[in-house]
């Protein structure tokens, strides 16, 4: 019987950089994806999505040329074909979890690693591969196989495990100190509008660094200050400007995010304070916060809260806060007397 278990993902600071090849900060939470499979004699693989009520087959015989878009069993099992893997085995798959869907957690990815990791387990001659590898394995599969706007932090994440600050232009993953105070969820309830926020998101800030990086050949984002929005804001067009503020302040926060999480104690305060400063350039410059999900977060903050933010690309799903242990129900209720669907205390696993 082979036995897997793989966690969510949150994004604390970087949201809506990684595609910009800008770094993220990012971390896994005790909410996971489930897969258990016991072989078969049939060569199919049999999969039953216990909390949707699904099943799907796959033959072990399938060519993979004809890839339905979304559907990550056969993208995985595709790209590690061209690696040169084979599947030889049928299998009996149940695959479970409590990870929301479509709520900004990463179900999706969490699945694809889940799934690729028991792919690797059941080769005839035992695999040794890293956990970056497989991140990256399972972004093939999850993005690039079907052309999406996504960036690598969710794989690499949920790959490797703990709180990384990783560069998405090389995926270098540095583990950073993962006390964050007490983490509080809440899922709004609001369907996820992601392929839309991102496309947005990416063309938008791309063609605002490239007008930058035209007109002054020397500059690189890897480089940028906070003082680089205004003394190039002039030459990017009206329409593109809150993207360039938000590729430039969002990228500074990240950074200071960092230099705070690479110590051996952590100021919750001020990781709250910047917390905060990013969702207000997620709302108002970006503006993937529904008005809904930011009158939770403000009701959440008026509780105690010490920051509160969306997480994922936004337009609807989950929010993530950092409290102190002592308001922690008084953050909860407030999240539920907001309208959020629900709100509970999530705790960082480990690497």
């Amino acid at each position: 019987m082979v036995s897997i278990k793989v966690p969510a993902r949150i994004c604390f600071f970087g949201d809506h950089q990684d595609y910009l090849g800008l770094p993220v900060i990012a971390g896994t939470i005790d909410r996971f994806i489930r897969l258990e499979a016991n072989p078969k004699q049939r060569k199919v693989f049999d999969i039953q999505l216990l909390d949707v009520g699904k099943r799907l087959i796959i033959s072990l015989e399938d060519d993979l040329s004809k890839i339905k878009p979304n559907d990550y069993f056969r993208s995985t099992m595709a790209v590690l074909r061209q690696k040169g893997f084979q599947f030889d085995m049928g299998h009996d798959i149940e695959i479970s979890g409590n990870i929301p869907v479509n709520a900004g957690l990463s179900s999706s990815s969490a699945l694809v690693v889940a799934w690729l990791r028991f792919l690797l387990s059941v080769q005839k001659e035992p695999v040794r591969v890293s956990d970056m590898q497989i991140g990256r394995w399972a972004y093939e599969a999850e993005v690039l196989y079907f052309n999406q706007p996504g960036g690598l932090m969710d794989q690499y994440t949920i790959a490797q495990g703990g709180l990384l600050f990783i560069d998405t232009q090389t995926g270098q993953s540095t583990p950073l100190n993962n006390n964050l105070g007490t983490l509080i969820v809440a899922e709004s309830g609001i369907s996820k509008e992601t392929l839309e926020v991102l496309n947005n998101g990416r063309v938008y800030g791309q063609r605002a660094i490239a007008t930058v990086q035209g007109a002054f050949p020397g500059f690189m984002m890897k480089n940028a200050v906070a003082a680089d929005y205004e003394r190039y804001v002039g030459i990017v067009t009206e329409e593109y400007r809150p993207y360039w503020y938000a590729a430039v302040h969002n990228y500074v926060i990240t950074l200071k995010a960092k230099e705070e999480l690479k110590k051996d104690t952590v100021d919750i305060g001020l990781l709250g304070e910047l917390m905060n400063a990013h969702q207000d350039i997620l709302q108002n410059k970006i503006k993937n916060t529904p008005p809904e999900m930011a009158r939770m977060m403000d009701a959440a903050r008026k509780a105690g809260a010490l920051g509160a933010k969306t997480i994922g690309s936004g337009g609807g799903g989950c929010m993530v806060a950092i409290a102190e242990k002592k308001v922690k129900q008084k953050v909860i209720d407030a999240f539920m007397a907001a309208g959020a669907l629900t709100a509970y205390e999530t705790k960082p696993t480990k690497g």
